[in-house]
């Protein structure tokens, strides 16, 4: 991994996935320092109405939509308005833009494993990757950081708990595992910290998306009302710090203020505070080493009320053991993890299965389901074992053997 990298006098920023929660902290951000960034490309799934708006602000090189339908229409639309902007569609556009020699910097905010692709593209191509698709390292894994190594790219993690950790680090990746005893991944506790866990089953797909602290998008916050968010992370966190699985910990902390947290050899304990804004970890990655204004408000000390710290209850978030169940077996593992949980959170917010269902149906999937001694040695590998592992947990869910 480069972090010698040097930004150029203007980065030239691709967002993947600009009508999230995420892309749109980012182009916030990047609102606020024109002098140092140009927007060349923005992507999205289906939000036709919002990218068209973004572009005739931004008025990107590129933008990308999911089908050719919507490219066609999101195309009429910026024409009309006299924008030049160049429209495609599918995945192998969002590759082509992610590794595009007039990209520096990509902002990988794509929900879910269609983040992997475009992000080998811009680790391959040496770019500065804002990695805030955990889903890409989670099924990647060795194969995601050998492609950072090869191409030189500068990876900086954008969740908030891993951007905590870095942010904790010398800059000297070399010194960190005679420095590192152990880390701690702050939790929120979402939204049903304090509810009855045998109440569970009742949860509907809108009180599972009401976060308290954080705004985020719909699959984000079912993962982070059950936890399975911090399982992903737990698997993120292993291979961006080169951790042993076991050294990775988790707390619950329902403030959200204190991020995340490195446990020195020396029992010296360092942490990063700040309010709850994604605003802050991604402004950090964009101007790394540098530090810019984030538009977020400073943490009022004489405001806070106790910090509390309390353990992850197994009964209550019985999902999140399953990150170290799966990085202690064969490579491949998470991959069938974070598939079966994608398809189970559909499920979940389409109401074809129960809240209560989700870590049971996930923990179904990773037991049943075989991986091949070779399954992660490549890209294709991967992706089969992706697809492998959707198949049954559809198929669990219509036959209802879960």
């Amino acid at each position: 991994m480069n972090l010698d990298h040097k930004p150029a006098a203007r980065q030239r920023v691709c967002i993947l996935g600009s009508t999230g929660s995420i892309g749109t902290s980012t182009l916030d951000v990047l609102s606020r320092h024109p002098d140092r960034f140009e927007v060349v490309a923005l992507t999205a799934h289906s939000r036709v109405d919002e990218l068209a708006a973004q572009c005739l602000q931004w008025r990107p090189r590129w933008a990308v939509m999911a089908t050719a339908a919507q490219a066609l229409d999101l195309s009429q639309r910026l024409r009309a308005a006299g924008l030049g902007t160049e429209v495609l569609h599918g995945a192998d556009a969002l590759v082509q833009v992610a590794g595009h020699d007039q990209v520096d910097t990509v902002m990988a905010a794509i929900v879910g494993a269609a983040g992997l692709a475009p992000c080998l593209a811009a680790a391959r191509a040496g770019k500065r990757l804002l990695l805030a698709n955990k889903e890409a390292i989670v099924v990647g894994g060795a194969l995601f950081m050998q492609a950072v190594r090869e191409g030189g790219a500068t990876l900086l993690p954008i969740d908030s708990e891993h951007s905590a950790i870095f942010q904790c680090l010398p800059e000297d990746r070399r010194t960190w595992p005679q420095r590192i005893d152990h880390i701690v991944l702050t939790a929120s506790g979402g939204p049903f910290r304090s509810r009855d866990p045998a109440t569970l089953a009742e949860v509907t797909p809108e009180q599972a998306c009401a976060h308290p602290n954080w705004v985020m998008g719909r699959k984000i916050s079912v993962d982070s009302a059950t936890m399975m968010n911090k399982a992903l992370e737990v698997i993120e966190a292993r291979w961006l710090f080169d951790l042993t699985p076991r050294q990775v910990r988790v707390v619950i902390h329902p403030q959200s203020i204190i991020h995340s947290m490195v446990v020195c050899r020396d029992a010296s304990v360092l942490a990063q505070l700040g309010t709850p804004d994604m605003r802050v970890p991604i402004a950090y990655g964009l101007a790394w080493p540098e530090r810019i204004e984030s538009g977020a408000s400073q943490l009022d000390f004489l405001g806070l009320a106790n910090l509390t710290f309390e353990p992850a209850d197994a009964q209550r978030y019985p999902g999140l053991q399953l990150a170290w169940q799966a990085l202690e077996s064969r490579e491949g593992s998470t991959t069938v993890l974070n598939a079966a949980n994608e398809i189970a959170v559909d499920a979940f917010l389409n109401r074809r299965l129960r809240f209560d269902q989700i870590a049971r149906l996930n923990a179904t999937v990773l037991e049943r389901l075989a991986v091949p001694a070779d399954a992660a040695a490549s890209v294709e590998g991967l992706l089969a074992l992706d697809g492998r592992a959707r198949s049954l947990a559809g198929e669990l869910i219509r036959t209802g053997r879960i």
